[in-house]
């Protein structure tokens, strides 16, 4: 919704989960990297603050995320700037990051696993949504969207709003 009704919404809306990649596997995936700068990158890439660029990036499970990709994170957020591996030129990008965690953010911070001025970066609009059990009335319109998503002909989107879906 954030994305979709903003002046982004014309421009990519990628997602990244932290928890699902290794950490070389996550800061080559958020900032890509040059030719040669490991075995088997035989070409350039784009990370996905340059494919985002303009857009939204959504960072699910950002409480996983290593603590040395932190820093890098935080710079983007800071300056918009930042490096492919292997690569000393700087690239600019301007991305909406919407962050998801079930971690206790705060927790971790205290314990030094999550950088502080990170999350401060990170907490600025902070929505916190209660689990599923105790939103028990939502598990009808829940389940009646994800049984239309095994419609056959019928793939709605997130925000499917027609008139049979209650």
């Amino acid at each position: 919704l954030v994305h979709a009704g903003s002046t982004r919404s014309d421009a990519p809306f990628l997602t990244l989960n932290c928890g699902a990649l290794q950490p070389s596997l996550l800061e080559n995936e958020l900032f890509g990297h040059a030719a040669g700068a490991y075995t088997g990158a035989s070409a350039a890439a784009d990370g996905l603050f340059e494919a985002a660029c303009g857009g939204t990036l959504f960072i699910d499970e950002i409480g996983e995320m290593d603590p040395g990709i932190q820093k890098a994170f935080l710079r983007v957020l800071e300056t918009g700037e930042f490096k492919r591996i292997g690569e000393a030129r700087t690239h600019h990008c301007d991305v909406r990051i919407i962050a998801a965690t079930n971690r206790d953010l705060q927790a971790d911070v205290s314990s030094g696993r999550f950088r502080l001025d990170l999350f401060h970066r990170l907490n600025v609009f902070p929505v916190q949504i209660p689990p599923l059990r105790e939103r028990a009335d939502d598990i009808p319109a829940l389940a009646d969207h994800l049984l239309r998503l095994l419609e056959p002909d019928r793939n709605p989107g997130p925000l499917d709003d027609t008139e049979n879906n209650r």
